[in-house]
Order: structure tokens, then sequence, then C-alpha cells
């Protein structure tokens, strides 16, 4: 077995910043801004401040799907995170997210700003003010948000776990590697059980909770994330596939994969997004070319 087989926790833990790995610079055992810095404020009632990991991407494909819809009240400011140079420790972003995780939304449609935090929370806010991709009757609502909740809870162990073993950690340790995906292949095969039997994850129609769950595993079974597919076997997950490319060919899902994105080609990259315009003329590769 790779790693340190003779490692002892000591009595009292201390932080040492040199076994950070690749996230040194930012992960830190304490809360609160490290600098002051306030937040920009666009002029659309929804201000989002995000960058385009699978957290972020939830939120803004669930405002283009409510924009494709015609609610133009979720129109939105899409602000640039940019959490490797430590921005969600700016004084303004603590102000919106006390956690300093992305995505973080300020609504400021009303006579008093509202912040939400965490994506979930995002989600079922923005499901509920707009009366949409949320059921309202209670056993369809209560299989929708049980998935929410599956997701939210499911999530740390794919990224946090086992794309941080798999990917990101400074030593390959075999059996962080062998617990977290032991777990990840368990949650494809709920997730494959149930897209067996249903369309979508609450039942016939698309919701939050497609909208939670997708980019994540989604995106797992599509082969963007950790490099990952041929270890997993994704393959094997026929139902997830299928759920997948069925959600993907959706136009408000590839506008939204595009927002806050720093990662891809440059034609699927929008740093910022203040107007639906800039999907045409402000992606990297059209002000690549206008330079």
């Amino acid at each position: 077995m790779s790693g340190s087989p003779d490692y002892t926790p000591p009595k009292v833990w201390t932080w040492n910043k040199a076994n950070g790995g690749q996230f040194a610079s930012i992960n830190r055992p304490i809360a609160g801004p490290t600098h002051d810095k306030e937040l920009p404020i666009g002029r659309h009632p929804l201000q989002l401040y995000s960058l385009g990991t699978p957290n972020g991407q939830k939120v803004t494909i669930m405002l283009e799907e409510l924009l494709a819809l015609g609610h133009s009240g979720a129109e939105y400011d899409a602000w640039l995170i940019k959490i490797g140079d430590g921005d969600q420790f700016g004084s303004g972003f603590v102000a919106v997210n006390p956690n300093s995780k992305i995505p973080a939304l300020m609504d400021r449609s009303g006579p008093k700003p509202i912040r939400v935090f965490e994506s979930g929370a995002i989600l079922t806010y923005l499901a509920e003010k707009f009366g949409a991709f949320l059921p309202s009757e209670p056993a369809g609502r209560a299989e929708c948000l049980s998935w929410l909740f599956w997701q939210m809870g499911s999530a740390p162990y794919l990224g946090g776990g086992f794309g941080h073993f798999y990917a990101y950690a400074p030593t390959k340790i075999e059996y962080a590697i062998d617990r977290f995906a032991m777990e990840v292949k368990r949650q494809l095969d709920v997730l494959d059980r149930r897209l067996a039997e249903s369309e979508y994850l609450a039942g016939s129609e698309y919701t939050i909770a497609d909208i939670a769950v997708w980019p994540w595993y989604g995106g797992l079974v599509k082969g963007w994330t950790y490099g990952a597919a041929e270890f997993l076997q994704v393959e094997d997950y026929k139902n997830v596939l299928r759920w997948a490319d069925t959600i993907y060919d959706r136009p408000a899902v590839q506008r939204g994969r595009m927002v806050n994105r720093l990662s891809g080609e440059p034609s699927s990259q929008l740093h910022e997004r203040h107007d639906a315009s800039d999907f045409d003329t402000r992606t990297q590769d059209k002000l690549a070319a206008a330079e």
C-alpha cells in the first residue's frame, strides 16, 4: 500500500500547510475573511458569485432553464469567483456565504436583498420563487427533495473523497482510493436502479433533483470528471448514461455549463455572464479573436 502506513495520529492535531497538496493555498481550519473586498453588483435582479464547478453549474443551469421558460425575473449577473486565488475569502463574499464556498446568490428583486448559499438551498429557493422544477403535489415534492438531499449528502464522497484521493492528493493512497471508489460505484448503482424505473429522478418530469445530480454524476459518466470513467467502468451504468445524455441535450443545460467556466475549449468558456447575448459574443474564443 502506498502512503504512510506507519502514521500514528498525535493526541492533538495541528495544521501543517505543507500537507495540503494542490489546494494547500486555500484550505485552512478556520472561517472568516482573509481580506477586504466588496462584491460587484450588476443590473439584474439576481447576482450570482460562482465558478463553473459541478456545484456552480447547478445554479447556472437552473437560471438558464428558468429563462428558457420565459421567467424574465430570473435574469442574472454571474460574477467569477476564482477559488484558487482565494476570492471566496473576501469580506464581501463571506458576507453572502459565511462558509466561503461557491455558489452564493443575492436576490435584489425586493426591497431588502436576500442572501442564499449552498447549492441545494439556492435551487429550492429559485424553484419556489418561480414555481418551476419542483412538484407541488406532496408525493412528487417529497420524491424530488429526497433526491436533491441525496445529492447534497452523496457528492462529498465523489468530490472530496474519491476525486481528491484519485486525482489531486500529493500521494496515491490505495486504501483511500479503494474506499471512495467503492462508495461512488455504490452511488452510481443507486442512480442506475432508480433510472431503470423512472425517466427522471423524481418521476416523469425534469426537476431540481436532476439539475443537482447531473453536473456531478452525469459529468462523471460522460467522462468529464477526474479522468476516472474507465477506472470506475461507467459504461456499466446504462440508465445513468441514458439520463445523462437526455439532460445534456437540453440547450439551457449546455448554456449553464458554460457560465463561469475556466477549463475546456475556449468556445465553451463564458467567464462572466451579464446578458443573454454574452453566449454569442463573449466566450473566450470570441474575445481572443477580437484581440
